[in-house]
């Protein structure tokens, strides 16, 4: 399980307190929480009586099915914990890439770790950053096939992971959407951006080289 920051360890003291329930459980609900991108969760805990499932809106499954007041409780802290990503985007595992389609089939997004506001709560895993390290933490991430993006706005950058091989592009003023990878001969990389669809062959390389592993 990926490790909490100083202040993602606060503020599970915090809901522990304020909901009763212990430190490893709050930080298992977080994540579980956190990975169903703050509307639903898949959890296991002996707190909350083994295994179980929570929907935002009132869908709420425990092993203790017959536990009235535990449910509340898990309800409570499930719905706590979803406001609090809600407030901060950031820390939601879904990013800002939205799915296209074009000459091939789309993709769904998979986003990894590093967004603003992401670092505040939860340790980066080194893993998960393939693109050079002064690029810091990326505004959003995706992943089609086997192709790995990871767009940085403030920074007009756009790191694109092609089977071990990481490309930086120059965003130039492109204020990128959303990516769509052509199949078929003549494949090709798009996006999108407040001009409409544009190839990524078209933006100038920054850099080339192996992924940082």
């Amino acid at each position: 399980m990926q490790q909490l920051t100083p202040a993602g360890q606060h503020l599970v003291a915090e809901l522990a307190q304020r909901h009763g329930f212990s430190i490893d459980a709050v930080t298992t609900m977080l994540f579980a929480v956190r990975n169903g991108n703050g509307s639903m969760a898949q959890f296991s805990h002996p707190e909350f009586g083994g295994g179980g499932q929570w929907m935002q809106g009132g869908m709420l499954m425990l092993g203790d099915m017959f536990n009235q007041a535990l449910k509340g409780r898990v309800d409570a802290l499930c719905n706590d914990i979803s406001g609090l990503l809600a407030r901060q985007p950031g820390l939601l595992q879904t990013g800002s890439f939205q799915s296209q389609s074009q000459g091939g089939a789309g993709y769904q997004n998979q986003t990894t770790g590093g967004y603003p506001g992401q670092s505040s709560l939860f340790v980066p895993d080194p893993a998960q950053h393939w693109w050079p390290a002064e690029l810091g933490s990326p505004s959003a991430t995706g992943a089609q096939n086997q192709v790995k993006y990871a767009y940085f706005a403030a920074l007009r950058r756009l790191a694109v992971d092609t089977g071990g091989e990481c490309w930086v592009y120059d965003t130039q003023d492109q204020q990128i959407g959303g990516f769509s990878q052509q199949q078929g001969s003549g494949s090709s990389i798009t996006f999108t951006s407040q001009y409409g669809t544009v190839n990524l062959a078209t933006l100038p390389v920054v850099s080339r080289g192996p992924s940082a592993r």
